[in-house]
């Protein structure tokens, strides 16, 4: 059993991602809807998800409508999804830390 640990709440950072390109869109850029959303990682870097519970808003991509659909109602996985796109597993994972690591501050 996992320790409860608080859920990071940062509306900041999802506005933030939210403003970026999506993350699919210079390998799948024609299928590309260009309207991005924070997908919160199915498998985060840091804690954990449960049932119907979200990750943390650190735990965070820029996915635009289109790729965030496909991800969730197509795959279901995001190991699945990354490997379409030719991408390794951990892509969301470490994509999301360097997000959070380098996110304006203020």
């Amino acid at each position: 059993m996992y320790a409860k640990t608080p859920r990071i709440k940062d509306k900041k950072h999802l506005i933030y991602v939210s403003k970026m390109r999506c993350c699919i869109a210079d390998i799948d850029y024609f299928s590309c809807t260009h309207n991005v959303q924070a997908h919160h990682l199915l498998k985060p870097y840091e804690g954990f998800r449960g049932m119907g519970m979200k990750s943390s808003d650190n735990n965070v991509i820029p996915l635009c409508q289109y790729h965030h659909h496909l991800l969730h109602d197509v795959f279901g996985d995001e190991d699945k999804f990354w490997k379409h796109f030719n991408l390794q597993n951990d892509y969301g994972r470490l994509l999301a830390k360097q997000l959070w690591e380098t996110r304006p501050k203020k």
